[in-house]
């Protein structure tokens, strides 16, 4: 009858300890701005020079083959880099990079 008890108590103690786990909050500190709206095609000279100074200081291997623009003033370049490693990067008027 010992044993029944010290089960029950044991399996009671068990179960609350999990039901009582805080779940831990998430935390959004990272500000994401989303790109909006339809992309047209510019030419690579009508890229502002803070976008350009912005590849040419984070990416010096790359050449931009491709520049988009879309309402919003975001660019959406297309790279491609000495070894042809190709990939788009997105990017505000400013420079700024845009994560997508």
């Amino acid at each position: 009858m010992k044993n029944l008890a010290l089960a029950t108590v044991l399996s009671f103690v068990g179960i609350t300890a999990f039901a009582n786990v805080e779940t831990p909050e998430l935390e959004n500190n990272n500000a994401m701005e989303i790109v909006q709206g339809d992309f047209e095609e510019i030419s690579v000279s009508d890229l502002p020079s803070a976008v350009t100074g912005a590849v040419e200081s984070d990416y010096p291997t790359a050449t931009i083959s491709k520049a988009y623009k879309n309402d919003q003033d975001q660019y959406k370049l297309d790279l491609t880099l000495e070894d042809g490693t190709t990939g788009t990067v997105y990017a505000d008027a400013e420079g700024n990079w845009i994560d997508m």
